[in-house]
């Protein structure tokens, strides 16, 4: 009981930080991801290229994820934090010096820092698990994911301004944004570095101390044996490569239709309100029905978005939506996906196995964006969602698995 309070009164101040640095980690994120494409057409005149600046973005945050877990494994999540933070501050500054030279090089180096800010901000969603009450995990997760909602919902919204604050610089209009963001990411790392503490990574609110961790491949090897923790990875990997895929290349799709960027940032807006306004309710639903049902739902709402956004055009009333359903359906699954990977590990293969998790979806996400250029270029938007409607088959597999070996655990119990 006094453990229980305990952790429920110190983890109030922890996860209020969390929940702000999430706000500047979203707007500075946000900010900068809605032209990334748009950039990198413009200075390699080729739409195939678009893709991969986005790839260059999560590939960083893959690159990343393992590091930033074993600095959190050794100095806490919040030198974790900041430091990933730290890494993306400098990553903006590049692109905005690459926009200067022309220098393409330098964009994808500078994009790939800017997706440490990805990686860390994944990372919170783990640290709000480990200072929440007991049972209200995915809860907690859910609140420090909904936090971002408000700066990355603002943040393409600053395209049109940031482009404007950019040309009256000098600068290439469309590095403008990532002023915003190179500023969002500074005061994202002071203030984890400063005023964060979280207690040593890997362990939950009432537990003791855990175990020494295990390395990252004695993890993975650990998770490949239970199907429970295969469906958490496959649903976090496959949720963010769909969404992923999808969300890059909408941009460009739309600005070759000829619509504004005021209207891009409009589209990008209601997408990243899907992904993080409704998290709490899919941490509410997590905590109550499970992480499994929650995996399905998302499943199904990501199948409905690419459904609709391979009918819908560009200008069309109900395109928003088809993004909106994108990000929500990518909450359920990494939402679900997250808490399920948190319970089904013990506490010494919990931080290395989250690592390698975000690494893995990154780096699939990455091949997926890096894809989607080359696909709409040469099939269209519709290819595009086609192709992301794959990579859902994997989710279904694996739950199918994960249910048939917790049927075989119950039969001697149910038989006796």
């Amino acid at each position: 009981m006094t453990r229980t309070r305990l952790s429920r009164h110190t983890g109030w101040m922890p996860l209020t930080l969390l929940i702000v640095n999430q706000l500047l980690a979203g707007l500075g994120v946000a900010s900068g991801i809605a032209v990334a494409g748009l950039l990198a057409e413009r200075l390699s005149g080729t739409v195939a290229i678009a893709g991969f600046a986005q790839t260059s973005t999560v590939l960083g945050a893959g690159l990343v994820a393992i590091p930033l877990a074993r600095l959190a494994v050794r100095s806490g999540r919040h030198w974790a934090l900041a430091a990933g933070y730290a890494l993306a501050f400098g990553g903006a500054l590049l692109v905005i010096v690459a926009a200067a030279t022309g220098v393409l090089v330098v964009l994808f180096v500078g994009l790939a820092a800017f997706g440490a800010a990805s990686a860390a901000g994944l990372q919170s969603r783990f640290a709000a698990t480990e200072v929440a009450s007991k049972g209200s995990e995915a809860t907690s997760m859910s609140v420090v994911l909904w936090a971002t909602t408000l700066g990355s919902v603002v943040g393409p919204n600053l395209s049109q301004l940031g482009s404007d604050v950019g040309a009256g610089l000098g600068l290439e209009p469309l590095a403008g944004p990532y002023l915003f963001s190179a500023v969002a990411f500074a005061f994202a790392s002071l203030s984890a570095a400063i005023l964060l503490r979280t207690p040593p990574a890997g362990r939950l609110a009432g537990e003791s101390a855990a175990p020494d961790s295990v390395g990252t491949r004695a993890a993975v090897r650990i998770a490949l044996r239970n199907p429970a923790a295969v469906l958490a990875i496959v649903a976090i990997v496959c949720s963010q490569t769909v969404m992923v895929g999808v969300m890059v290349i909408t941009p460009v799709h739309m600005f070759h239709h000829g619509l504004s960027l005021t209207l891009v940032g409009l589209v990008i807006s209601v997408h990243v309100f899907g992904m993080y306004g409704a998290s709490p309710v899919m941490g509410w639903l997590t905590d109550r029905i499970g992480p499994t049902p929650v995996i399905l739902i998302g499943v199904l709402v990501l199948a409905a978005a690419l459904a609709l956004g391979s009918t819908l055009g560009p200008d069309s009333i109900g395109f928003p939506v088809a993004l909106g359903l994108l990000g929500l359906g990518w909450s359920a699954g990494v939402i679900g996906g997250s808490t399920l990977l948190t319970r089904a590990v013990p506490p010494g293969v919990r931080v290395p196995l989250q690592g390698a998790t975000d690494a893995a979806m990154n780096l699939a996400a990455a091949a997926s964006a890096a894809l989607s250029g080359i696909v709409l270029a040469a099939g269209g938007y519709a290819a595009v969602n086609a192709l992301a409607a794959l990579v859902l088959v994997p989710i279904l597999l694996s739950a199918l698995r994960a249910r048939r070996a917790s049927a075989v655990l119950r039969e001697p119990r149910e038989g006796h």
